[in-house]
């Protein structure tokens, strides 16, 4: 039940007056706005650390900037804010902070800020070992080759970042990650690779996640072929909060890097789980990655909200949320090193703020958040963007750019900045019946030509985006860009009154899982469930068996 003074946030004044405001404003068009102020640039964006936010292309005016910031005000954002950066236990359902901005600090003056910095003491000291060869596998080769195994979390960050920075990445190692527990995905990485130099990082918060164990017994399977007598030691190394487990499987206690419960794990790139972007890129890397992360929470805690990038972003999706009823987002990267992002951004923005109850456990009566997707630019253009433009759906888009290249080849560049930036017009502006029209004219299209191809090109327009521009796809700007986003999702679940740190909704299937595995391993036939799902079994159940036959002849 509700606390006593908790107010659901669709009966506040504020969220009712941007109810009759979104009424009033939806028939208005962005290019009006801007072609009645001059200054619509200058006053709809802003700069934060490394980053600059234009968000002068959305559906809103002043007043509607106004109001929004009242429902953030109204819904207490400012203590909220205050709360996380204290270690309040903001993830109420399991009695834990959410201190993943501890992780980047630079201070020691938190027990918890004492123990980050021990851990990368710890882990600038491993690096250091295997890149300079002094840790060597088991035959005395030094490793070239570093495995990640892990899911979610602990592998979606450190993978996207790993591709991210690219140009900075070692010339001594190369870093893989596998995360499926479909075999495919470990036997198709180790596919040319060499076992006296192959190191596996078992990343895992419990080291009782099915498909890591899987995938890290396979690893082993896999070592032990080469040499029954192998020091499996010199080729495991884990990332966990529970030791004993990991040292059960064979890890040696002194390979095992700390993470703590107040670090959720689509939040702990910037934890041990990270190790693989510090052995695959530098420690020195890894520590701009992390004062990037650091000087956006400084913007983030200390900035007023009118100036607050996380919160301006945070609340521009709930505006179309709710009241445009839009249930999706486009996250356009055009920047290639950045292709991982948008998926990346799914774990972080669906698995936070997909949830129908409020922290109080009464039923959510609003969206909380959207469906998230996307893909690096230029390569959507060729795609879905076809949909953005022409379709009836309202999707407002992030794009995110870098002015400059890490390659030589400058004039590509322009033209991949030229097609982000004229992506982000053409939503906006559109294309009249009657420009259509007379772009077929000066083609020399007859009349008659004309009014049946011209409907055909009309492009509504007024479709809404955000730039986030950077100098640089450096480490410390890829901190910046990561952290915003993991407060813009924090500010979102504070206005709703939702939990952003736990994930219950993972855990039914999960343990339906072990029960079917079970009955998919019985000889006997299924008939314990629902139809569809003991067809499938029986289905899969002889051709299973088939396909062992055929391996074991």
């Amino acid at each position: 039940m509700s606390s006593p003074g908790t107010t659901p946030i669709e009966t506040t004044s504020a969220w009712q007056a941007l109810s009759k405001h979104q009424q009033q404003l939806s028939h208005s068009r962005i290019s009006d706005f801007f072609a009645n102020d001059p200054e619509r640039f200058k006053n709809f964006s802003l700069q934060a650390p490394e980053l600059l936010f234009d968000y002068s292309k959305h559906l809103i005016s002043s007043e509607t900037i106004d109001l929004l910031l009242e429902l953030a005000t109204q819904a207490g954002i400012g203590d909220a804010i205050t709360a996380m950066f204290k270690g309040d236990l903001v993830n109420n359902t399991e009695k834990r902070p959410a201190l993943h901005v501890a992780l980047r600090s630079p201070h020691k003056n938190t027990a918890e800020e004492k123990e980050v910095h021990t851990t990368l003491s710890k882990i600038e000291s491993f690096v250091a070992k295997i890149q300079c060869g002094e840790w060597t596998g088991f035959s005395g080769k030094p490793i070239t080759d570093v495995i990640n195994i892990g899911i979610g979390g602990s592998d979606l960050g450190p993978a996207m970042v790993y591709e991210a920075l690219s140009p900075f990445h070692s010339n001594q190692l190369r870093c893989h990650f596998v995360s499926n527990v479909d075999p495919c995905h470990l036997e198709q990485t180790l596919t040319n690779l060499n076992p006296e130099t192959t190191l596996f990082v078992i990343a895992s918060k419990t080291f009782t996640t099915l498909e890591t164990l899987q995938n890290a017994n396979a690893a082993k399977i896999w070592l032990q072929g080469f040499a029954s007598d192998i020091d499996l030691t010199k080729h495991f190394v884990a990332v966990s909060s529970k030791s004993d487990k990991a040292i059960a499987f064979g890890i040696d206690k002194n390979n095992i890097f700390p993470l703590w419960d107040w670090v959720g794990g689509r939040y702990s790139l910037w934890s041990a789980i990270g190790l693989p972007i510090a052995l695959g890129t530098s420690m020195q890397c890894f520590r701009e990655l992390l004062s990037g992360a650091h000087a956006m929470d400084e913007h983030f805690r200390t900035s007023p909200l009118n100036e607050n990038m996380p919160v301006l972003m945070a609340l521009l999706n709930l505006w179309y949320l709710n009241f445009f009823q839009v249930e999706t987002q486009a996250i356009l990267p055009y920047i290639q090193n950045l292709h991982l992002f948008p998926a990346f951004l799914q774990q972080l923005d669906m698995e936070s703020l997909g949830k129908s109850v409020t922290k109080d456990g009464d039923l959510l009566n609003v969206n909380s958040g959207g469906l998230v997707w996307g893909s690096a630019g230029t390569n959507g253009q060729h795609s879905f963007h076809q949909l953005l433009h022409q379709g009836k759906h309202i999707v407002p888009a992030d794009f995110i750019a870098s002015a400059s290249s890490p390659t030589s080849h400058s004039e590509q560049h322009r033209h991949l900045l030229a097609n982000c930036f004229a992506q982000s017009q053409a939503l906006m502006q559109g294309k009249s019946l009657k420009e259509a029209k007379a772009e077929l004219a000066t083609l020399g299209y007859s009349e008659s030509d004309i009014a049946t191809l011209a409907p055909h090109k009309v492009i509504s327009g007024n479709k809404p985006s955000s730039t986030i521009m950077m100098q640089a796809l450096t480490a410390s700007a890829l901190g910046a860009l990561i952290a915003s986003y993991e407060h813009k999702v924090y500010v979102q679940s504070v206005v709703l009154g939702i939990n952003a740190f736990d994930q219950w909704g993972v855990e039914l299937g999960k343990q339906l899982s072990a029960e079917l595995f079970q009955a998919i391993s019985s000889d006997e036939k299924c008939a314990s469930f629902d139809a569809s799902t003991n067809a499938l079994i029986n289905y899969s159940k002889p051709r299973i068996k088939e396909k062992n036959k055929r391996i074991k002849e």
